[in-house]
């Protein structure tokens, strides 16, 4: 639901949406200047092998969205999927998870982990054709048998990508896509996962 918010006491649904390829709307990230949305469907709960070919490319990824209009005629208007462009084992638990924007003036980058499936940079400049453009797989945890492992959350903080991994530990990922360097220049003085500032040169 898109809600306008600009008296809490009261808040007023603007619009809502649905989609038959998502199970479980697990979060949803603005673009920098809000004109685009992303919604994570967490299909499987994070505990199933879904990046594979029978679950195919609009399952267990994630949607993007624009808001068109202004004011009370505001509305969420469908671009694109994105998921992983490549199969994982049947025995990794692969699904769309957290994740968070890249602050490169601009342009709109996306750093996602996906449990096994691993993390992903994606580029979302273009909401109708975002494209992966870094990733890291660390491959199954166990080839013989699903077992939920693989990368949480990855979070971008000033110059490096912070992957917690449910069973390795921390991963501490460093861009170096000329793309990305820009957001080199931005500083953070805290991140929290729950909020979304507004970043320089948005």
């Amino acid at each position: 639901m898109l809600l306008d918010i600009s008296d809490p006491v009261r808040p007023v649904v603007i619009d809502r949406v649905r989609d038959e390829n998502f199970a479980f709307w697990h979060s949803a990230t603005f673009t920098n200047d809000a004109a685009n949305v992303v919604f994570v469907d967490e299909l499987g709960g994070g505990s199933a092998a879904v990046c594979d070919e029978a679950t195919g490319p609009e399952r267990g990824a994630d949607a993007v969205y624009s808001l068109e209009g202004e004011g009370d005629t505001l509305s969420l208007k469908f671009r694109s999927y994105y998921k992983l462009p490549r199969h994982q084992s049947e025995t990794e638990n692969c699904v769309a998870h957290n994740g968070s924007l890249i602050p490169v003036p601009g342009a709109d980058y996306f750093v996602q982990s996906w449990y096994q499936g691993g993390v992903s940079i994606i580029d979302l400049t273009d909401p109708d054709h975002p494209v992966e453009i870094g990733f890291l797989d660390r491959g199954p945890w166990d080839p013989s048998t699903l077992r939920t492992a693989g990368s949480w959350s990855a979070y971008y903080y000033n110059g490096h990508v912070y992957s917690s991994g449910i069973r390795r530990g921390l991963d501490v990922l460093r861009l170096t896509d000329p793309r990305l360097t820009p957001a080199e220049s931005v500083t953070l003085v805290e991140f929290n996962p729950q909020t979304q500032p507004l970043l320089p040169g948005g």
